[in-house]
């Protein structure tokens, strides 16, 4: 059995894909990846499942103040997780219901959670109006329904709502990359597919949540890297031919396309290829 002295940390996420949220594990010793645990979070106690085991040295610890996992979850636990599943269902139909009868312009009831203990309910929606829509007459609606439960509603963005919802992907796979296993949002820019040279055609470059591609970033950083080792385009270079521009670059296979003087396009690997001096091309091309 694993010594979980060595993993005083675990990785943690309360859906089949989502953030992972680290808690110590409060010395119980017996914890495991796939294993459930109960844990308090700002929204109450929930019920989520173990990925990740970390050592101090694996993850910053300073200045934090992570809550301690209360304890591991019980069969009884998880009979009670999908029971409020099912529950679930019930809700977000209803939500779905009253949101559609109040003419809700631009809202769309994405899911409903319930907290492990049953305490409150979280109604996820997102907005695609541009301006902040009011939804005071439908939580109130929902909390006078559902009067023991603390009603929340919380605004998700379209890539959360693609996440949950699911469905095929833009690029053909059965399944979207953010329902089968992206745990967190990165950052995504125009600039990645530019140095990428993927065509800046929207629909080539859009996802189905209506945003840039997650995937514009999982080979951005080596090219990068390549690029770094190539000449820019249009730049006047050296090759084993002659002199001649650079008109094309091929990143992930080192290759630069060259017109070179009096031969015309050739395609050579990057090593051979060298950049003229700035002050030299400025003297032969005034």
């Amino acid at each position: 059995m694993t010594d979980q002295i060595n993993f005083p940390i675990v990785g943690v996420n309360f859906g089949a894909v989502g953030k992972v949220y680290h808690f110590d594990t409060n010395r119980i010793e017996d914890l495991n990846k796939g294993d459930y645990v109960i844990v308090e979070t700002s929204r109450g106690l929930q019920i989520g499942k173990v990925i990740q085991l970390y050592t101090v040295d694996q993850i910053n610890t300073s200045g934090d103040s992570r809550k301690p996992v209360m304890r591991k979850a019980t069969p009884r636990d998880l009979m009670l997780r999908k029971y409020w599943e099912i529950r679930e269902q019930e809700i977000f139909e209803f939500a779905l219901s009253r949101a559609r009868n109040l003419n809700l312009e631009g809202v769309k009831i994405v899911a409903a959670e319930y907290s492990f203990d049953g305490s409150r309910i979280s109604i996820l929606f997102s907005n695609e109006a541009e301006e902040k829509i009011d939804l005071k007459v439908l939580r109130k609606e929902l909390q006078r329904k559902y009067n023991s439960i603390n009603i929340e509603m919380r605004q998700i963005g379209p890539r959360d709502v693609a996440k949950i919802i699911g469905g095929m992907g833009a690029c053909g796979l059965e399944k979207r990359c953010c329902s089968m296993y992206l745990t967190e949002f990165k950052s995504i820019s125009i600039r990645m597919a530019k140095n990428q040279g993927i065509s800046l055609t929207p629909t080539e470059i859009t996802g189905m949540c209506g945003r840039l591609r997650c995937c514009l970033d999982y080979e951005h950083d080596q090219y990068v890297e390549a690029l770094s080792k190539m000449p820019k385009r249009n730049k006047r270079v050296i090759t084993p031919m002659g002199r001649g521009k650079v008109i094309g670059l091929n990143p992930l296979q080192e290759k630069v396309l060259v017109d070179v003087q009096e031969v015309g396009p050739r395609e050579f690997d990057a090593e051979s290829v060298s950049r003229i001096d700035e002050n030299e091309q400025k003297g032969k091309n005034p």
